[in-house]
């Protein structure tokens, strides 16, 4: 069974049944069916057509519960005549998916998890695993979600960025349980730029593809975290570099930067460098000033006082640090390393001791700790 080719065929698939009128939750739940139909089948005689097919069946099975509703017999009635079977659309307009996914009165959690399911053709089990919860809690999310968004009429322009916050939460999940939910963000994103012309959907595929082309060398065969600039550059990706530069090039070409573009820009300056010492951090500030006009988030700013402090130095660095907010994530550790770059020793330690309690994860909290115990081994006694 072509798992791949029936996750990549659920949007499709979904759309057709929502285009002829039927609800998003009631469309979902009849794809859902006809993919475990599919699962049954296909082994022992796979179709010509299999979108085709999976039209057919979902909306047979649309059909028959639409026909043991007798609430919804004046619907039935509209529907009764069956399509002929025969090969459906080259295309469907599978964008509207991502928009409805995507939409505004959904949770984070909620559009990511809805995503997935519909879009990305994953399972409930799949998507629990990935997220590390009860499988029937992840259920009660999706329909939840799938209630919210049914009678959403999508009339009007979606909102592109709305949909691509939502696959690079999915991209930032990495990877937990069978499915890597990375390569699954980065191949829905390169559905969305087949199906959109958009800069922004570009440089978002580039900086996954630049991120992800490092992802081997991020981590010791022990599993702690390796820094950008102590990492084997020998094991990054480089067909995956050269894909997101392409693509991030041709996307800037069209001159609507945003800050998917810039990030990637970013990205790839750092993937160019052939060594953590060759890296053009004057350049990399730039961007990140472009950066902060296009956001003004505080989170870029941080991340910008530590290009300052590679390009002009560590006391250039903290005095970029300095009108930010010390209750910013990450902010101690940004000030541990600057302190260290600037000699101080005893503050770095003590830094990265409080860095390492206020860490989100245990491989940033055990590198941290690791970060303070080396300092303090080198102090004088």
């Amino acid at each position: 069974m072509d798992e791949a080719l029936l996750r990549s065929l659920t949007p499709g698939v979904l759309t057709v049944l929502v285009r002829r009128g039927v609800d998003f939750a009631a469309a979902e739940d009849a794809v859902q069916d006809a993919l475990v139909e599919a699962v049954r089948v296909w082994p022992a005689e796979r179709p010509r057509d299999p979108k085709g097919w999976l039209v057919t069946v979902a909306w047979r099975r649309f059909l028959d519960a639409t026909r043991s509703d007798a609430a919804r017999r004046r619907r039935e009635e509209r529907v009764e005549e069956e399509p002929a079977p025969g090969p459906a659309p080259a295309s469907d307009d599978t964008l509207r998916l991502y928009f409805l996914c995507a939409h505004p009165s959904l949770t984070p959690s909620s559009a990511v998890a809805l995503t997935l399911r519909a879009v990305g053709g994953l399972t409930t089990r799949q998507i629990a695993q990935a997220y590390l919860v009860p499988e029937a809690t992840m259920a009660q999310r999706i329909s939840r979600a799938k209630r919210t968004v049914s009678g959403v009429r999508l009339d009007r322009a979606g909102d592109v960025a709305t949909v691509l916050r939502v696959l690079y939460l999915v991209f930032n999940e990495g990877y937990s349980g069978d499915v890597d939910l990375a390569a699954e963000a980065i191949r829905l994103t390169r559905q969305l730029k087949a199906a959109i012309d958009h800069p922004e959907v570009a440089g978002l595929l580039a900086l996954m593809l630049l991120h992800h082309a490092r992802r081997a060398a991020r981590t010791a065969p022990d599993g702690s975290l390796v820094p950008l600039a102590e990492q084997d550059r020998g094991t990054w990706d480089t067909r995956a570099i050269a894909e997101g530069v392409r693509v991030l090039q041709l996307a800037l070409a069209q001159d609507r930067l945003g800050e998917y573009q810039a990030q990637a820009a970013i990205a790839a300056l750092h993937a160019d460098a052939l060594s953590a010492e060759e890296t053009d951090w004057v350049q990399i500030v730039e961007w990140y000033d472009e950066l902060v006009r296009l956001t003004g988030s505080p989170v870029v700013r941080l991340n910008r006082a530590v290009a300052v402090g590679e390009a002009d130095g560590p006391r250039a660095g903290l005095a970029a640090l300095a009108d930010l907010d010390a209750s910013l994530p990450r902010h101690t550790a940004v000030a541990a390393h600057l302190h260290e770059r600037a000699g101080d020793l005893a503050t770095a330690a003590r830094l990265y001791a409080e860095a390492a309690h206020r860490a989100p994860n245990l491989a940033e909290r055990d590198h941290l700790t690791r970060q303070a115990a080396r300092l303090n081994a080198r102090r004088p006694r």
